[in-house]
């Protein structure tokens, strides 16, 4: 440096250039980016599904265009801003998740209010840690309690309500998922048969067998629109956007199975602790169990 003067940076013309109308909402806190998540994040209590948050944006006054990577221009936003630079949580997957789960565990009333569902758990476990604390069932009605205390569950109704939903949502997932898998085995086999038929076609000599397969092979890849090793390429790129679209999918059921049958547990013990003196039978039980043990013994 000479004179107080710094030397040009080059590397700083590679950031990212920051539109002025942007960078003027930063500077009173209110970037696009932030209004746009913002927006989005109101939407998604009130919409079922990714399409219906998009049509409702579009409602809003804003351009949304949808392909590979959906993107979103506000009505005076210069530039669109794709969904997946606002954040993580704002990839498509993630909205769906988001939009699936709004309504399970979200704590939809004050923690602070009473509980019928809560205090049935809570008067059970402090009865039986009086008669035995270290019951095995101690700690799996503490689980419980866990998740009632999470999910702000205050009667068994709202169980029951959530347990429906669940249902639907399992079944769902279980639907999609197994559509998306037998699509991806379709998808593979025809990759298959593309790559031996290419294969073939490449050779200058071929045998008997092999001008069967590719006569055989030619009339399959024509019906799929497999007719150029352009095509071939944009075939396998489809399978790997598939593949990624499984996992989520998967994940999506495995959650909603594992909260449903949680919340089963809860509605069934809830049941067996309202049928009559429950902890007195758990005794019982523990006792009847113990003598066996000592008979072996």
């Amino acid at each position: 440096m000479a004179l107080g003067i710094k030397p040009f940076d080059k590397s700083k013309g590679k950031r990212k250039i920051v539109e002025y109308n942007e960078w003027q909402n930063e500077q009173h806190g209110s970037s696009w980016k932030e209004i746009i998540r913002l927006e989005i994040d109101g939407l998604i209590l009130k919409v079922k599904n990714v399409y219906e948050l998009l049509a409702e944006l579009e409602l809003l006054g804003y351009t949304v265009r949808r392909g590979k990577y959906i993107s979103v221009k506000a009505p005076e936003q210069q530039r669109a801003v794709r969904l997946k630079t606002l954040g993580e949580d704002y990839i498509i997957e993630s909205l769906a998740s988001k939009i699936l789960w709004k309504d399970v565990g979200a704590g939809l009333n004050n923690p602070c209010e009473r509980s019928a569902l809560r205090d049935k758990y809570s008067e059970t476990i402090d009865g039986i840690q009086a008669v035995n604390a270290n019951h095995p069932t101690l700690e799996q009605l503490g689980d419980m309690l866990t998740v009632i205390n999470r999910d702000n569950l205050r009667s068994i109704g709202e169980v029951e309500g959530k347990i429906e939903q669940l249902r639907y949502e399992v079944e769902k997932a279980r639907r999609e998922h197994n559509t998306l898998t037998l699509k991806l085995d379709n998808l593979k086999t025809l990759v298959e048969q593309a790559e031996e038929y290419f294969s073939l076609l490449d050779k200058e000599e071929r045998t008997s067998a092999e001008e069967l397969r590719l006569k055989m092979y030619k009339p399959i890849l024509g019906c799929n629109n497999i007719t150029s090793r352009s095509d071939f390429e944009y075939l396998k790129s489809v399978v790997a956007d598939t593949q990624k679209k499984t996992a989520p999918l998967k994940e999506k059921f495995e959650k909603c199975s594992r909260l449903y049958e949680l919340y089963s547990e809860i509605a069934k013990t809830y049941y067996e602790i309202s049928k009559g003196d429950y902890i007195t039978r758990l005794v019982e039980e523990e006792q009847k169990n113990r003598k066996h043990s000592n008979q072996r013994i």
